[in-house]
């Protein structure tokens, strides 16, 4: 049976004094359980003090593909490791939307993340404009492709992908269970081709719009091995339901 995993992503939310609170909530609601939060660079010294010794691990939401150097800004794996993240998220569609990061740069992202024993929360997904024109698989092979190419199939055995449906985020536009495993399964199908190994052990995330009520529902789903949660990953309650819904 594959893990489940869900990974809670902060993005640019949060304060010392709200991590306190959510952080002393989730703990041990989530006991026994296969989580992760994803935090800003500036709070990653707090979910270390607080989350050590618990169940959950913790993770930043981005890192550079540089090992160190004149790069003003930028955070190394080196640095990650300092604050002990076992979990790095890659390519998350802000960053290839806003901050115009393209595959190669994930993939080099990527191999730096794994070089340094981080596991990468590799994010794939298609715009609406791309679900719509029906080239939603060709998007998502492409990403998975560079990443492959930079790394080889086998890296994958040490990474989660993370299926995120840029239509379905924040838009009013929901991908209904079906659709959320039709992606899925293409993913996993693509890798089996390969290896069919490292397909069946590859852990999955779903990241559009995965809510308490829908979590249930999505997580039934067979291809579909937990969540990378976004918004919901800051209420407790929310967090909390979806990650029992993945763990059952």
């Amino acid at each position: 049976m594959r893990k489940k995993l869900v990974a809670g992503n902060w993005k640019m939310h949060g304060s010392l004094a709200e991590n306190a609170a959510l952080l002393a909530a989730l703990k041990p609601a989530l006991a026994g359980i296969d989580a992760v939060v994803c935090v800003p660079f500036p709070y990653l010294a707090q979910a270390q003090a607080e989350l050590a010794g618990s169940s959950i691990a913790w993770g930043a939401q981005n890192v550079s593909e540089q090992a160190k150097g004149a790069f003003t800004g930028e955070v190394s794996t080196s640095m990650l490791l300092d604050f002990g993240c076992k979990y790095v998220i890659v390519g998350h569609s802000e960053r290839r939307s806003l901050y115009g990061e393209t595959d190669q740069l994930v993939a080099s992202k990527y191999v730096a993340a794994q070089a340094a024993g981080l596991t990468p929360i590799l994010c794939v997904g298609e715009s609406l404009e791309e679900r719509e024109s029906g080239v939603t698989e060709a998007v998502v092979a492409r990403q998975l492709d560079a990443v492959i190419a930079a790394a080889g199939v086998n890296s994958l055995s040490k990474a989660v992908v993370a299926y995120e449906p840029v239509w379905a985020i924040g838009t009013g536009k929901t991908a209904s269970p079906e659709q959320a495993q039709a992606v899925h399964a293409f993913i996993r199908g693509k890798i089996s081709a390969l290896d069919a190994g490292v397909a069946e052990q590859l852990v999955i995330q779903y990241g559009g719009s995965v809510k308490a009520a829908n979590a249930a529902e999505l997580m039934a789903q067979p291809d579909i091995d937990g969540g990378l949660i976004g918004g919901a990953s800051l209420i407790a309650s929310e967090f909390v339901a979806i990650c029992r819904a993945a763990a059952k």
